[in-house]
């Protein structure tokens, strides 16, 4: 279980640090006195479990909270604070605990026993991608739905590349090969990149997409994708490869040798 505390006084982190290294000692913990250090820790790896002051500078607990709500709605969110006078403001994003300052370790132990998203349901993830056969995505069992077409395949795309970054050039090149001004596409590419972070802001996944100034990435430990799980897992897995992949893609042929290497090369 990964979870993040925030407290921007010193001597309560530390406190906070004994209390969870008692009661969750196989816990991955990380520790901050900034909000957005924190924030930004929390976008690069899914974080179970937020411990956070209320009142701390820059940004506070409960905005900070909607935040990581925003990154991951299965986050448990347990407040800290001297006054009580907050927990209506913690309450209003779904918090799972609050605790009085100073507080215990058995006070931290019985928030993190009665969690409102279990660690049972963290295993559940979200995002589906199928490779085999056609692509298409699934958010909560759904096919998304894009403004464009091309934006889905792109996503297509950066899941195929299997969480490497993807350049815009490589993109440009994928969905239209030679075809047309380069100048024309870069542009109609940013009004793509918009209508993804706007669905994906939408649907509250703005941590699966990873990215830098002209790339990005999938964040391939956030998706749960069939052919991610057959590379791992090969014949154990439960999806099966049988050389159909991204059918409605032409680019994606490049990617066929390499599966049907591995598909061919297990028989």
């Amino acid at each position: 279980m990964n979870i993040l505390a925030v407290d921007a006084n010193k001597a309560s982190l530390n406190k906070i640090k004994k209390y969870l290294e008692k009661v969750s000692p196989d816990s991955n913990c990380f520790f901050y006195d900034s909000s957005l250090s924190a924030l930004s820790k929390a976008r690069e790896e899914e974080m179970d479990v937020a411990i956070l002051d209320v009142d701390i500078p820059e940004l506070d607990g409960i905005d900070l909270g909607r935040y990581l709500v925003e990154l991951n709605p299965f986050i448990n969110i347990i407040y800290l604070s001297e006054h009580t006078d907050r927990a209506f403001d913690a309450m209003k994003i779904h918090a799972s605990g609050f605790i009085k300052k100073p507080g215990s370790s058995d006070e931290v132990k019985n928030e993190l026993s009665v969690l409102r998203y279990p660690e049972l349901r963290k295993k559940y993830k979200r995002v589906f991608a199928q490779t085999f056969g056609n692509f298409e995505l699934f958010v909560d069992g759904e096919p998304v739905e894009f403004k464009y077409k091309r934006t889905k395949e792109i996503v297509a795309l950066l899941v195929s590349n299997r969480g490497a970054q993807t350049t815009n050039g490589e993109i440009i090149a994928s969905l239209w090969e030679d075809d047309g001004d380069p100048d024309k596409k870069l542009s109609y590419l940013c009004n793509l990149r918009q209508d993804l972070q706007n669905t994906f802001k939408k649907l509250k996944l703005e941590g699966i997409i990873l990215k830098q100034r002209g790339s990005m990435a999938i964040a391939k430990d956030k998706i749960e994708c069939d052919l991610y799980d057959w590379l791992e897992n090969m014949e154990e897995s439960k999806y099966k490869y049988t050389g159909d992949f991204m059918n409605q893609y032409s680019w994606a042929e490049y990617y066929h040798g390499e599966l049907d290497d591995l598909y061919y090369g297990d028989m």
